[in-house]
């Protein structure tokens, strides 16, 4: 598989700062599909990248979601993952460091050693404390990506309940 984006291009995405619209709550509600709920919302970041918050969430069991951080490849219409916030699920491990797994909130990143092992972008991840449901990862993504909150709005708004 070729690399679509190098970690310095990969890092440079996820800093890009990405203002969010007035009504982004609004926007993220969560709608029911088949199963879970879910919800997308496109963002364009100040270089003109068309990014895309995606909330996904079970219905049965709350607890069991993923909040992911994706880009349109310039001249495509492919997703490429940057970041992927789950929920404590199910065990993990990183193929190519061939750790121990591990069964714990964590964060996925895409890496240009993953593409370039033709795994999905975003296999390598990290356990994480910062987050115990959706929206403490929704919090946890705001702030790891560059994203700017519309004037007169704090980022408590997404507090852990």
């Amino acid at each position: 598989m070729s690399v679509v984006f190098t970690d310095d291009q990969i890092r440079a995405l996820i800093l890009e700062v990405k203002p969010l619209p007035h009504d982004y709550r609004k926007r993220l509600s969560l709608r029911q599909k088949r199963g879970h709920r879910e919800q997308e919302l496109a963002i364009q970041g100040a270089e003109a990248h068309e990014f895309h918050i995606i909330l996904r969430q079970s219905s049965i069991d709350p607890l069991n979601f993923s909040v992911i951080l994706s880009v349109t490849v310039p001249g495509t219409s492919r997703i490429f993952r940057l970041r992927r916030y789950n929920s404590k699920t199910h065990q993990h491990s990183n193929r190519l460091e061939q750790s121990d797994r591990f069964y714990s909130f964590h964060i996925h990143q895409a890496t240009e050693r993953y593409q370039e092992a033709g795994w999905d972008e975003d296999s390598y991840a990290e356990p994480t404390e910062r987050f115990a449901n959706l929206r403490g990862a929704i919090k946890c993504m705001f702030q790891d990506c560059g994203f700017i909150l519309p004037e007169g709005e704090q980022l408590i708004l997404f507090e852990e309940s």
